[in-house]
């Protein structure tokens, strides 16, 4: 990363809006504005202005009118310019477990001298209001930490009972209270009490417009030092196989003879097919095709607006590898397939279904979820400099670079537990003959050029609305790595403000899985049961993998 952010190329002085308050709408906007004086009012603060309900900002819509010296910013990406829309206000928030207690005065320096430093983290998103119909941009400004750096004043008695709980508690609240978009939009709560797993927390509360989890997983790896040689950076997982969006066949050489390149041809046929079939499902989707009425779907409008909480449990990457050369699949296919297994007990139990016969019968159960999906040139993670590369051409560019595709899971009860592998594995392969997610990508920016940001963003709400739940998987470094200092013991991740009552996640770090889910807090009240059942079904599928 370089020593200073780049000069602006040109300034001048002109007058802006600057939003002071988060998007809302009749109905949700209430609903959140509620929680966030309930937040405000539950957690005491040593510097958190960010964190306080500003009377200047509590009137809806209200915009605070400055005059500043502006450079010529950088225009925000349509992708970026969804997540500031009403029922999209999205943000990434990652729980960073640490193995020593917090030194304030480190964690200052290294973001002083990285994060604080990145062109996203040390923007303002602004409409210059010379300009009919200007667009947001991203402007330059002095990054004060002091407004940036959290450190909550939590009750002693609660951080001592249940210090999981009182992080667990502090992330719920978090997921309802205010951020102050009068100042680059993102924030690191310091929780310097140890729990079951660490001897303290720190947590990272982005607003989702900031990049996408590759763009924010390679920032926070730049932020970290090999534990093993704190001079070096991490060591980066390899990239995936895949040289593009799209797991593509590669041409084969005249010499192979006839039946192979009449196989090539094939295979991009049935893309063609796929992605048709798909383009459809997801049009269909967006506008009127619902999944069917389960625990897991939102019980009630603006669940994007109420409070979340975020709960996660650690699971072994071996055990995940054992499947996957037992069953000849992919990681993904492993997680997949748990995921089916996992929802599928804690679907039974809930409905008090007991009759083994009719949970066999019951096959046509199918939910489906929003998966979002890397579609840069070069996938996997990337070093901070290559992605910060400005050039058209750069396969690993930083943004929002993401399209979605509808993956369905299927409930239903097998005797052999290795089926949910076979059947993820399926799955896995039918969406990689497909470019649905480049189609998504690309046609959501032909909407924004045609119709404006607010059709757009109609249709990706109907979309999530008409679906069940939101999945993710990302990989994380492979070794131990320091965060300003202090030794990560792992990485959660997950993301809040979207039309879903449950978001899954899996972060791998070391030789660790993070299963991460963030559940409508009033719906799930018995979130780590549903929990307790993805560990279970993986515990029964590395038992049955084992005596194959």
């Amino acid at each position: 990363m370089a020593d200073h952010p780049p000069a602006p190329s040109t300034l001048r002085k002109r007058p802006i809006s600057v939003d002071t308050s988060r998007p809302g709408a009749d109905g949700g906007q209430g609903a959140r504005e509620e929680g966030e004086r309930e937040a405000a009012g539950s957690i005491s603060m040593a510097s958190a202005p960010a964190m306080e309900e500003q009377p200047e900002a509590a009137a809806k819509g209200r915009e605070l009118e400055v005059e500043v010296e502006l450079e010529a910013g950088e225009p925000m990406s349509p992708a970026g310019r969804l997540f500031r829309e009403t029922h999209f206000n999205c943000y990434i928030v990652a729980v960073i477990g640490l193995g020593s207690a917090v030194d304030v005065a480190a964690m200052r320096v290294g973001l002083e001298a990285t994060l604080a430093r990145h062109p996203r983290f040390c923007s303002l998103q602004v409409r210059d209001d010379v300009k009919r119909h200007a667009k947001p941009r991203w402007v330059r400004t002095s990054v004060n930490l002091d407004d940036h750096v959290i450190i909550p004043r939590l009750d002693p008695t609660a951080t001592s009972a249940n210090p999981d709980r009182a992080v667990e508690d502090y992330l719920s609240r978090l997921s309802t209270a205010p951020m102050d978009h009068s100042r680059p939009l993102w924030e690191l709560h310091l929780l310097d009490f140890p729990t079951s797993e660490t001897a303290s927390t720190a947590v990272l509360r982005m607003h989702h417009s900031l990049g996408d989890g590759v763009s924010l997983l390679s920032l926070l790896i730049a932020c970290t030092r090999s534990a093993a040689d704190p001079a070096r950076l991490p060591e980066l997982p390899p990239a995936p196989r895949r040289a593009g969006p799209v797991h593509a066949r590669a041409r084969p050489p005249l010499s192979a003879g006839p039946v192979a390149l009449l196989l090539w041809a094939w295979s991009y046929a049935v893309l063609a097919w796929h992605t048709l079939v798909d383009v459809a499902r997801f049009t269909a989707t967006a506008l009127f095709l619902r999944d069917p009425r389960t625990p897991f779907m939102a019980a009630s409008e603006g669940v994007e607006f109420r409070r979340k909480r975020f709960v996660h449990r650690t699971l072994s990457l071996d055990d995940v590898k054992f499947v996957k050369d037992a069953m000849k699949c992919t990681v993904n296919d492993v997680l997949i397939g748990v995921t089916n297994a996992g929802l599928s007990r804690y679907y039974f139990r809930k409905t008090s279904d007991t009759n083994n016969e009719r949970k066999k019968s019951q096959k046509n159960i199918c939910v489906r979820s929003a998966l979002l999906v890397n579609i840069r040139k070069a996938p996997g993670l990337h070093a901070l400099t290559e992605m910060m590369n400005s050039s058209k051409h750069n396969a690993a560019k930083w943004g929002n670079l993401i399209g979605y595709i509808l993956l369905p899971f299927h409930i239903t009860m097998h005797d052999d537990p290795l089926e949910y592998i076979r059947q993820g594995k399926r799955t896995a392969e039918r969406k990689k003959t497909s470019l649905e997610a480049v189609f998504t990508y690309w046609s959501g920016n032909l909407i924004v050029k045609l119709f404006g940001m607010k059709a757009a963003a109609a249709l990706c709400y109907g979309m999530f609305t008409n679906t069940t739940m939101s999945f993710s998987s990302m990989v994380g470094p492979v070794e131990k790595v320091e965060f300003y200092g202090h030794p990560i013991v792992y990485i959660a991740p997950s993301v809040y403000g979207h039309p879903h009552a449950l978001t899954v996640h899996y972060q791998s770090y070391m030789n660790s899985i993070k299963l991460v889910l963030a559940v409508d807090d009033a719906q799930f009240p018995d979130s780590h049961q549903l929990l307790d059942d993805f560990a279970e079904s993986l515990r029964l599928i590395r038992q049955a993998a084992s005596t194959r």
